[in-house]
């Protein structure tokens, strides 16, 4: 939970350097809302909404210099006893205003979701009622899949409602993604202080931008704390979940450490495997020829030293793009096999430790991680989703959806121009031929460009024709390798896989999908009882938020919908055909109209159909407002 403020007894030297490092539309909300000090938010300061992803807001220097001074005013009044500097953050017509004066417009409407954004120590999101209180004899079990973030928080949430619950993790420890993938350079691209759970503490980030260490020991910590590592049985695998028609139950079959196999019973599964835990390799003819070490990014074999090695890379997404500087510096010579371009998106603090004046402001100022997080996700509630939002006015064509979408590519251009100015053949392969927001953008310091301009890197651009004993072969020519590292992603469509899955009447899950996994607001299937999915199909979202926030969401949709069946003496509930299948039809519409659903560039969001089984193509808002409550209107009871 948030620390409590630490009382301000530095000089006016110290306060002056530490604003320097202050965001400050949320440092003055969260002075304003400590003090209740309504002169700290000046009209003329209020953020615009259309500059909230810019620097500061948008703030011009004079009005930089004008939020510094009355920051500066109002911490050393509070140093010097002048001001009271100790409002509760998260509560009265204080944080009203501060709240308005960083949303603006959208304050009305999103309120209630930013108040949740915002209260962490008081855990709003938390379920308000407790098994005992509702259905204190009735035996209620329920079976997780999965110990990551997702499957944590799920467990947590259970906790709290005090339902039994156990959790099948079958690696040995948790962390789900961030256990998994351990290759060098490894990070988040989302900022660390948005990919947290909102009830955590939000200031202890040694980064912007947490690396996979620093995240995995922030979910093994949360495991210990809240209680959940001891409900979690590792290194167990789920084979089979099989509904009851009889019992409402599930059986649910897993391969134990020893290999053997147990049978859970449970009255509700929650699957939390996520959509990027499997990882996919090119169909290239030869892949098994080749002599040396192999091996994808997401399952990187630390005991194969690249020092001196010739390696190749086949691929240039997200895991490529943070690993290939890494081990350009040590590799004798490394070749990259790019397919398509990626869209690169400035980051320049990418690799920045967070600064010491924004550590002092957290310690000092009440709340102000808080708030500091709160300007981020408001900033992200939307985010750049209307720069991908198809105009069908627009010209049709391949490099752009809209004239916002082509304003974004020619800023995105520019920046490419900038980083190869002095490297015009790498520049031809490094602009992208289709519209941004079409494939994951990837976040860039300039690292990316540095590494292929090394003497000891190539960037290859022609089609792999087949992979050898000793190599890669291209039309053009044979490229020798001592190591091979597949950077090809994850079969994300490929939802649920391995296990077999059977519903009501015995209907089985991947028949039903067939290629294309679909789900009510991605966590119900009509035909599959108290079965709900977590980072399921339609949940993936791109340009405007942290993943974590939607765990948050369905993890209370989930304690809500377990809420009904205890209040109500149900067996089980299912969601409705009719209801999922308008449900999906919005959603298919809304993704054609977005740049990932029009373009026809490969891209993992979407499945072999062609069909974009993985994105939400609205805001987190509208997912928010969907979630809070289930309608019993949307299931049926059994």
């Amino acid at each position: 939970m948030t620390r409590a403020a630490e009382p301000i007894t530095d000089g006016d030297d110290v306060i002056r350097r530490a604003l320097l490092d202050a965001e400050l539309p949320s440092l003055l909300a969260a002075l304003a809302a400590a003090t209740g000090d309504p002169a700290l938010l000046p009209e003329r300061l209020r953020p615009s909404p259309a500059k909230r992803l810019l620097p500061q807001g948008g703030y011009t220097p004079r009005e930089q210099d004008e939020a510094r001074s009355l920051a500066f005013a109002a911490l050393t009044a509070a140093r010097d006893g002048l001001l009271p500097l100790g409002q509760d953050p998260a509560d009265g017509e204080a944080t009203m205003r501060a709240v308005r004066f960083l949303a603006g417009g959208d304050a009305d409407r999103y309120l209630p979701l930013l108040l949740d954004e915002l209260a962490a120590p008081d855990d709003p999101a938390a379920p308000r009622w407790h098994k005992d209180d509702l259905a204190p004899d009735r035996p209620f079990h329920v079976v997780i899949v999965g110990a990551g973030m997702s499957g944590l928080l799920a467990g947590h949430r259970l906790g709290q409602a005090g339902v039994p619950y156990t959790i099948v993790e079958k690696n040995d420890d948790v962390g789900g993604t961030w256990l998994e993938n351990a290759y060098p350079g490894c990070r988040v691209d989302v900022s660390s202080h948005l990919y947290g759970y909102s009830f955590v503490e939000h200031d202890a980030w040694p980064s912007y931008f947490s690396t996979r260490d620093v995240l995995l020991e922030y979910f093994r910590r949360f495991a210990d704390s809240a209680g959940v590592r001891e409900h979690i049985r590792f290194g167990t695998e789920v084979l089979s979940a099989d509904f009851d028609d009889d019992t409402r139950t599930w059986a649910v079959r897993v391969r134990t450490p020893d290999g053997g196999t147990d049978v859970l019973a449970a009255h509700a599964v929650v699957s939390a495997v996520g959509q990027l835990n499997r990882p996919r390799y090119p169909d290239i003819d030869g892949r098994d020829d080749f002599a040396g070490p192999s091996f994808h990014s997401a399952r990187w074999d630390h005991d194969v030293d690249l020092t001196g090695k010739r390696v190749a890379v086949i691929g240039t997404g997200a895991s490529a793009f943070q690993f290939v500087p890494e081990i350009a510096r040590t590799a004798a010579s490394l070749v990259v096999f790019q397919r398509t371009a990626p869209w690169l998106a400035p980051t320049p603090h990418y690799h920045d430790p967070v600064a010491d004046g924004l550590r002092w402001l957290f310690r000092h100022v009440p709340g102000y991680a808080q708030w500091y997080r709160f300007w981020l996700f408001t900033a992200n509630v939307e985010g750049g989703l209307p720069s991908v939002y198809v105009d069908p006015a627009w010209p049709a064509g391949r490099r752009a959806v809209s004239a916002v979408n082509d304003e974004r590519r020619a800023l995105l251009t520019a920046y490419l121009e900038h980083l190869f100015a002095d490297r015009p053949d790498l520049l031809r392969a490094a602009v992208p031929d289709y519209p941004p927001g079409a494939k994951r953008m990837l976040r860039d310091n300039g690292v990316w460009a540095a590494a292929l301009k090394r003497d000891n890197v190539t960037l290859v651009t022609d089609p792999i024709s087949r992979i050898t004993e000793h190599g890669i072969v291209t039309a053009e020519r044979t490229y020798d390798a001592d190591v091979i590292v597949y950077a090809t992603g994850f079969a994300a469509s490929d939802f649920l896989v391995p296990m077999t899955v059977t519903g009501r009447e015995g209907a089985d899950l991947h028949k039903r999908w067939n290629g294309d996994a679909r789900a009510y607001l991605g966590m119900t299937v009509p035909g599959f009882p108290n079965l709900f999915l977590m980072y399921g199909p339609n949940t993936n979202i791109v340009i405007n938020g942290s993943i974590i926030f939607f765990s948050e969401c369905e993890a209370h949709y989930i304690l809500e919908c377990l809420r009904l069946l205890l209040r109500d003496g149900h067996g089980a509930l299912e969601c409705r055909e009719d209801v999922h299948d308008t449900y999906n039809e919005l959603i298919d519409a809304a993704n054609r109209e977005r740049a990932w659903g029009a373009s026809t560039v490969n891209s993992w969001y979407k499945n072999a159909l062609g069909r974009v089984s993985q994105n939400w193509p609205f805001t987190l808002m509208e997912y928010w407002e969907r979630t809070r409550r289930p309608d019993p209107d949307d299931y049926r009871v059994l």
